[in-house]
């Protein structure tokens, strides 16, 4: 749900504070609302930051609504389930006074967005370009209704689709230690 009527810019939007706790994305310049997560988002993001805990990967290099600037005709960001943040990223966030991956600093290794309901178009379409514009390692659709994950890995200046349905282990380029499923990550357990 757009809030302004007037495009903001990003420097606007940054110094955007409306004394409330409900979490904004900025799209095309314009202030979007986000819906409280469902349970089942919640979970599931919160399974895979522990995941990559068990992994090996420090808490400082994880991170939930940390927010990303993404190229666009007007200012934009996003706001991912879960970001896994390079030793150089996690270095350039940590003397900012926001949590906001500016498009000056390197890009994240990896974005996972869980699917909510009527979002769809968002996750596969719109993200999908605008991650790629960033050039963004690797980035994980997780659908709770086509009970699938979609990882998508950055190869010369695309994005190359990888399709995982139950029953099958999630393969990534990226984590080759990866020992998981779409049923334990959708289960999250």
């Amino acid at each position: 749900m757009a809030i302004a009527t007037r495009k903001m810019t990003l420097e606007e939007y940054l110094n955007y504070d409306d004394d409330s706790d409900i979490c904004y994305e900025l799209e095309h310049g314009e202030l979007i609302a986000m819906p409280p997560e469902s349970e089942t988002n919640r979970r599931i993001a919160t399974f895979l930051f522990a995941y990559f805990l068990r992994q090996g990967i420090p808490a400082y290099r994880l991170t939930m609504k940390t927010e990303i600037v993404v190229s666009g005709l007007r200012a934009t960001t996003r706001v991912p389930d879960l970001i896994v943040l390079s030793e150089e990223l996690a270095t350039s966030l940590e003397c900012a006074k926001r949590s906001t991956i500016m498009l000056d600093m390197p890009p994240p290794l990896l974005v996972v967005e869980v699917v909510s309901p009527g979002q769809e178009k968002r996750d596969y379409r719109y993200k999908r370009s605008e991650y790629g514009a960033r050039g963004i390692a690797e980035y994980w659709i997780v659908d709770p209704v086509k009970q699938q994950v979609t990882l998508l890995e950055w190869v010369e200046g695309l994005y190359e689709e990888h399709l995982y349905s139950l029953g099958q282990a999630i393969v990534s380029p990226l984590f080759e230690a990866l020992d998981l499923t779409v049923d334990q990550l959708l289960k999250g357990q």
